[in-house]
């Protein structure tokens, strides 16, 4: 079975290391790429060969093609994977990888522009006769008309760049009187962040869930699923809290969604491993977007499959076909995905770069943590504040939420805030153990109170282990942290 005997990995961090141990398990050597401050980062160390790529400036660097392709040839590389950010869903940098001769790990730079239009790849999806949300049927063209679609479909309505990602420009607007400057706003941020002020409006549901289904295709005309996630659970529309399968799903809905997902590659003539995306409320579900690239909680879906994705993903790119067909695929548990950010909750999500003094990951039965982070290291202010995923799996859901609680206790981040107490109080929640999650989950006001009050236990539980490891009294510091945890569980 041919695979590459080179693959160049163009991002950094811990989605870097999780393509090179993929390539490693499969014999392929490895080139990384790295900035200034990633001078001394675990995937440059974990690399075959690693290359300088700019300074830290992400234009200057991860978001630098001509260097990238400059690296790409002088080391040799039959193939780049670009990861998920930075370039991955970049049209431009794939076709570009193509004209080089050099095989782009994702899909045509065909189907990245078609579905990087939120306009465009929504219309291809109306035609195909999946479902979508009430809107503009292309950009916002006028003031005018955008207030008569939003008397017809109904407010409140959300404003959305037609070119953006990551909640970047989105406006919710309740009333015909916020119209005009939520517009103007979008325009202008989306024309700053992506070149394009290309705006839509649709419908905005209140309180909807957020499911996605992930597919596989070849180049062969085999394309299927690997079941849902939900990742409802979101701040600033970035997501903190994946799970798969999602909750409340139901047989005959995961039919319906999946034959939707599968219809969305189809259409879009997908190849390679990608993410349909769909809101779901009131019974039922619509097209949101796909993401054209390896996503960051397709973790929990190798979890509960037992299917490399990465592995999939070089097969399909080396030319080979998929080895199972739909019916081989099942679920087996279920595993739950807290992405554990360097950011201070307490303080609305602000990043909190800075050197790592002591640091210590959880293991033991259904436990997966994929890092890029050590002892010692410096988290950079220059590039997403993610540090670790750390993932659980468990015969059941309450046993993968049992697991990821015992897994939370037993990780040690100092030298930064991290999202680690927000994780233990979503954990402990009631709501979230009931499955009642929705994208404004955070915001509900007696949920709220409740996950302030569990973040800031457990906020003195880590300052307690903190002040004894300042000490040098490590084993002083775990007993102190188990009273805290023993007293915290008695009161509650």
């Amino acid at each position: 079975m041919r695979y590459f005997e080179k693959v160049l990995v163009a991002n950094r961090g811990e989605i870097a290391i999780r393509v090179m141990r993929a390539c490693r398990e499969l014999g392929i050597e490895t080139v990384a790429v790295y900035s200034t401050p990633d001078k001394n980062a675990l995937h440059v160390k974990y690399a075959d060969e690693a290359f300088f790529v700019g300074e830290a400036p992400p234009q200057k660097s991860y978001l630098n093609m001509d260097r990238i392709l400059e690296i790409a040839e002088m080391s040799g590389a039959e193939a780049v994977h670009p990861g998920y950010g930075f370039l991955a869903e970049n049209a431009t940098f794939a076709k570009r990888v193509e004209e080089e001769g050099v095989t782009f790990i994702g899909p045509s730079w065909k189907t990245i522009h078609m579905m990087g239009s939120k306009i465009e790849s929504k219309q291809a999806m109306k035609d195909a006769g999946v479902p979508v949300l009430p809107g503009t049927e292309g950009g916002v063209r006028s003031i005018d008309e955008a207030a008569r679609v939003a008397d017809e479909i109904g407010y409140p309505i959300i404003v959305k760049a037609s070119a953006g990602g990551g909640g970047i420009g989105m406006h919710i607007v309740n009333t015909p009187a916020e119209l005009e400057e939520a517009i103007k706003g979008s325009m202008k941020i989306a024309e700053s962040a992506f070149g394009d002020p290309t705006v839509f409006i649709e419908k905005y549901l209140v309180k909807p869930r957020h499911i996605e289904f992930q597919v596989l295709a070849d180049r062969y005309g085999n394309t299927l699923h690997l079941y849902d996630r939900e990742c409802s659970i979101q701040r600033r529309h970035q997501k903190l809290v994946e799970e798969a399968p999602c909750p409340i799903m139901t047989d005959e809905l995961r039919e319906q969604m999946a034959a939707s997902a599968v219809t969305v590659a189809e259409t879009s003539g997908y190849q390679n491993a990608g993410t349909v995306e769909f809101l779901y409320a009131d019974g039922n579900y619509y097209f949101m977007e796909m993401n054209t690239r390896l996503q960051v909680e397709h973790t929990i879906t190798e979890m509960i499959t037992g299917i490399d994705i990465v592995k999939q993903q070089l097969a399909v790119a080396a030319g080979q076909d998929l080895p199972f067909d739909q019916e081989d695929i099942s679920i087996r548990g279920h595993a739950i995905e807290c992405r554990i950010n360097a950011e201070d909750p307490l303080n609305n999500f602000q990043a909190d770069p800075g050197k790592i003094i002591r640091y210590r990951s959880p293991g033991g039965p259904g436990i997966r943590v994929d890092s890029g982070v050590h002892m010692g290291y410096t988290i950079p202010p220059t590039y997403d504040s993610m540090v670790s995923k750390l993932c659980a799996w468990g015969q059941t859901r309450m046993e993968s939420i049992e697991r990821m609680r015992r897994a939370i206790y037993e990780y040690v981040i100092m030298g930064v805030k991290t999202t680690l107490p927000l994780h233990h109080a979503i954990m402990h929640n009631r709501e979230f153990v009931r499955g009642n999650t929705h994208t404004h989950f955070l915001q509900e006001e007696h949920i709220a109170q409740t996950l302030g009050r569990s973040l800031r236990e457990e906020e003195a539980r880590m300052q307690t282990l903190a002040a004894s490891f300042r000490q040098g009294k490590e084993m002083a510091a775990i007993s102190a942290a188990v009273n805290v945890y023993i007293n915290q569980r008695r009161r509650g």
